[in-house]
């Protein structure tokens, strides 16, 4: 059944057995005790099956389809992500009262100096028609009685491979907030014993948010490119949720003059 339609005979054992549980539920009242507690069993063991099988399904036909990678991207891109956490369910999906440095997947990480964390992140299923990331990633803080709170993504070596001063560095993101608040992006380059900062401000009149970093004004050290990471910064975070319905990154060369 599972490679391909139902056949004959697969309708027509599901329609019996449909029909034997349909009994047995409508004279459970007047079973005797011993019937009963035989049948109690098997529907236990009957419904934990497709419990599994409807929580699966429930993920895998709800859109935007579990996995995809499909996102805009300059025309002339020559590299462009989706991280994990936005493409696919991790195995801890969310982490109440946060503790600095913890991770969500293998990619993300908050970062905050809160002396009492009332913080919670977690993974959130998209279903909207329009939302192109399987998932998002939502902050809900509450008391905050620390100085900062960032998340921090580490993009991987792909990223980095050939990366120029002559690239641009491009993040895209969708964004919801309870009240607004100001978010920024950080850039993070690490060369040798240095590492290249560059600091922009998102502009949220608009959901859909995007920013660029160019490198032609950075001070890379095109030879030593070890590692990069871009921090997001959320400045009075207290008593608010935020969500990031998708996060991408991409990278194309600037136009030569």
């Amino acid at each position: 059944m599972g490679k391909g339609g139902d056949t004959f005979w697969d309708t027509a054992i599901y329609r019996r057995a449909l029909q034997r549980w349909a009994l047995s539920a409508r004279e459970a009242s007047t079973s005797k005790l011993n019937v009963l507690r035989k049948q109690r069993t098997r529907a236990r063991l009957l419904r934990a099956h497709l419990d599994k099988l409807i929580h699966t399904a429930d993920a895998r036909l709800a859109l935007p389809v579990v996995g995809s990678n499909s996102f805009p991207k300059p025309h002339n891109a020559d590299w462009a992500w989706r991280p994990e956490l936005w493409r696919g369910p991790l195995a801890s999906p969310g982490i109440s009262s946060v503790q600095n440095k913890s991770m969500l997947g293998d990619e993300v990480t908050l970062f905050h100096d809160c002396g009492r964390s009332e913080i919670t992140l977690r993974q959130v299923r998209n279903t909207r028609q329009e939302d192109l990331a399987p998932y998002g990633l939502r902050v809900d803080v509450f008391k905050f009685d620390g100085s900062f709170l960032s998340i921090v993504v580490d993009l991987p070596g792909a990223a980095t491979d050939g990366l120029k001063r002559m690239h641009i560095l491009r993040v895209n993101s969708i964004i919801e907030m309870e009240k607004p608040i100001e978010i920024f992006a950080r850039l993070n380059i690490r060369h040798g014993p240095n590492t290249e900062q560059i600091v922009r401000e998102f502009d949220l009149n608009d959901k859909e948010v995007s920013i660029e970093f160019d490198l032609a004004y950075s001070n890379l050290n095109e030879k030593r490119i070890e590692k990069a990471w871009v921090d997001f910064i959320f400045e009075g975070p207290e008593m608010n949720m935020v969500t990031l319905r998708d996060t991408t990154f991409s990278r194309c060369q600037r136009a030569q003059m």
